[in-house]
């Protein structure tokens, strides 16, 4: 986790941009000088998620098709309401298609849709991203040893970049929590429902709780049992769901003074990703602000 900080000392969107500039030049550097020997790493990319909490403030950055969906109080503080905080940068969203349709008006096959889905150029979905240097460096792409080792679709021009998509929002007494969660999540769950599961059941283990539940309804798909997919190898699984990564954030220190105000990371504390899975057990003081599972 990074703490993004300005010259004066707080959080910006420009501080914020910075940083995945900064992320992308050295992976760019990184597959310079290792993809003649190793080339298909100029394939590979990753959707990057940010939060940044200053001053009651709450920035939300994002690369690729991984959602921030906050939980808060419903009209008069009954039930939960979901407020998505990202967006999907994703073709699989009509906006998406239109943007990329206007950026490249002079390629009609920007986006063509393949064995049921979208894609650009009919190879990936996601049009931002850190890494997949080959769709945004068409030297690579060009590049015979390349076209025989990773992939053939030559291209004229970066087709996705790594600029992120940022959305500020002022925290308030009716927030409650936030979950970060990669697209494997949301594509078996709503962002109602995911919130209803944080809203209703105990802290301890909630992220694996989440993460259970969208292998449950991936499951239900396929007409299997729990614990049928749960026996599937990792590798052969990506045909039954996409990787799953949830953290969940709860804001107990907005809730409880008049003014509250987050300067930085620690007035957090932070349970691991393995503790979370294995055992489900918060910290000893029975306080959990941050839970984190991988499925």
């Amino acid at each position: 986790m990074t703490e993004f900080a300005s010259e004066q000392g707080g959080v910006s969107n420009d501080a914020i941009k910075k940083a995945f500039h900064a992320t992308e030049e050295e992976f760019l550097h990184l597959v310079k000088g290792s993809w003649l020997k190793r080339p298909k790493i100029a394939a590979a990319g990753s959707c990057c998620l940010v939060g940044a909490i200053a001053n009651n403030v709450l920035y939300v950055a994002n690369l690729g098709d991984s959602r921030v969906v906050l939980g808060h109080k419903g009209p008069n503080g009954r039930g939960v309401v979901a407020e998505r905080l990202s967006n999907d940068h994703n073709v699989a969203d009509e906006e998406v298609r239109k943007e990329l349709a206007e950026q490249h008006p002079d390629d009609s096959h920007i986006v063509v849709y393949t064995k049921g889905v979208w894609r650009i150029k009919g190879i990936i979905q996601v049009s931002r991203s850190i890494g997949d240097v080959y769709l945004k460096k068409p030297e690579f792409a060009r590049n015979p040893k390349f076209q025989h080792y990773v992939c053939p679709v030559p291209l004229k021009r970066a087709v996705i970049t790594a600029e992120p998509s940022i959305k500020v929002h002022h925290l308030r007494q009716q927030d409650l929590f936030l979950i970060f969660a990669s697209d494997g999540l949301w594509e078996q769950l709503t962002d109602k429902a995911a919130v209803d599961i944080v809203f209703k059941n105990p802290r301890a283990g909630i992220a694996k709780r989440l993460v259970r539940a969208a292998l449950s309804e991936a499951a239900r798909k396929r007409e299997m049992k729990y614990a049928d997919i749960q026996q599937i190898e990792r590798g052969i699984r990506r045909h039954f769901h996409d990787d799953i990564t949830v953290v969940v954030v709860y804001l107990d220190n907005h809730k409880r003074g008049a003014q509250p105000k987050f300067s930085n990371l620690n007035s957090f504390r932070f349970t691991n990703a393995p503790e979370d899975i294995f055992s489900g057990r918060s910290d000893q003081r029975g306080h959990q602000p941050l839970s984190g599972a991988v499925g």
